[in-house]
């Protein structure tokens, strides 16, 4: 029986499950982005002409080419780039908006 062992396994994991969901990304996703730029640098400002994004300048940070991270799934996923918790739209991964750098110990 397989079930004595991964309610155990599970239980142990919870605080585990907590802490990771709890890493400072309370209002949006948890996403791996290669970039991290401001509204203002040249990068964004050029790829938001592109897709027709009216940023201006508003100070925000913005990932670019970035894809989710399963909070669940946390030990199987890796991030080589940059963690980070970002709130607004994300145009396909190509760019994120409202991005904050986390540490979350990927």
């Amino acid at each position: 029986m397989l079930f004595p062992r991964v309610v155990p396994a599970f239980l142990l994991a919870l605080p585990l499950l907590a802490s990771a969901g709890d890493a400072g990304c309370t209002t949006g996703e948890l996403n791996c982005c290669q970039q991290v730029e401001s509204t203002a640098s040249n990068p964004v400002q050029a790829l938001s002409g592109l897709l027709g994004i009216a940023l201006g300048a508003l100070g925000l940070n913005v990932g670019l080419g970035c894809s989710p991270i399963s909070v669940i799934g946390i030990g199987g996923n890796s991030c080589s780039a940059q963690t980070v918790c970002c709130e607004g739209n994300t145009f396909n991964g190509l760019i994120a908006l409202g991005c904050m750098p986390i540490n979350i110990g990927l």
